[in-house]
């Protein structure tokens, strides 16, 4: 089992553990030590151990079940790769499906994406790994000149992937926008699917504050990548990524 299902295992695991007491914690001002340290020379109490056990068997089942396949191993690159397009174009496509509106186009971070979708069985752990942030999507109303504000970003940090738009990097700038396969307007509006979490300035991206608008739309990333892979084993696909040239670099 992985290192991160087994904190998420422990973290949910506990939590329902002390659920189950039906009772209120009330902190002790009477406690003489609190640094006290954590490691492999404490015992598992076995009272609790019987407690948890069945949740920890119903959780490692669900860890373990297979949800699609993948023929070739997803991973992540500078500005464009495998994973970074099949999640970004998931993103779109999934919360299209939800939002009672337009989108123009979807991004994240390579940061945001902790490991490969490897060769083989996808399991429902594998995304926990995969996106093990509790992200939920949103969509953002950018004005055409923080449209590229962004993209001179992305372009100069190389670890955003896009969907639905494509530029040239040019001595460190983006040039030749387009979206949609439209040219940036800077007189217009548009707007991107992201996560919570970029959409609040992280990874760099404090543009994304100037928003004219910020709307949820419904469902966290995590679920959108699952639902999404769920859907493609529904209909015999195997999970892979469109590779189209989407950021074109000049010297």
């Amino acid at each position: 089992m992985t290192r991160y299902f087994s904190k998420t295992a422990a973290a949910l695991l506990l939590a329902l553990s002390l659920a189950s007491c039906q009772r209120t914690w009330v902190a002790s001002p009477s406690l003489a030590e609190t640094d006290v340290p954590v490691d492999k020379t404490i015992t598992a109490d076995p009272q609790y151990e019987a407690r948890i056990a069945p949740y920890r068997e119903q959780v490692t089942a669900k860890m373990e079940e297979i949800i699609g396949t993948a023929p070739v191993e997803l991973g992540k690159a500078d500005y464009q790769s495998p994973l970074g397009n099949f999640v970004v174009d998931l993103m779109l496509e999934q919360s299209r499906s939800l939002y009672d509106g337009k989108i123009d186009m979807a991004t994240t971070t390579n940061g945001g994406l902790r490991v490969p979708i490897p060769l083989g069985a996808v399991k429902v752990g594998t995304i926990f790994e995969l996106m093990p942030f509790e992200n939920e999507l949103v969509v953002l109303t950018l004005d055409g000149n923080t449209v590229k504000e962004f993209f001179d970003i992305a372009a100069e940090a190389r670890y955003a992937p896009i969907a639905n738009a494509t530029f040239t990097v040019q001595n460190g700038k983006a040039t030749d926008i387009k979206i949609g396969g439209e040219p940036l307007d800077l007189s217009q509006n548009y707007t991107i699917v992201t996560s919570d979490y970029l959409a609040g300035g992280g990874d760099n991206l404090s543009v994304f504050k100037k928003a004219l608008k910020s709307e949820k739309v419904g469902i966290m990333m995590r679920d959108a990548i699952t639902q999404h892979i769920r859907q493609l084993t529904a209909k015999g696909q195997p999970i892979g990524a469109d590779t189209t040239n989407r950021v074109t670099i000049l010297p």
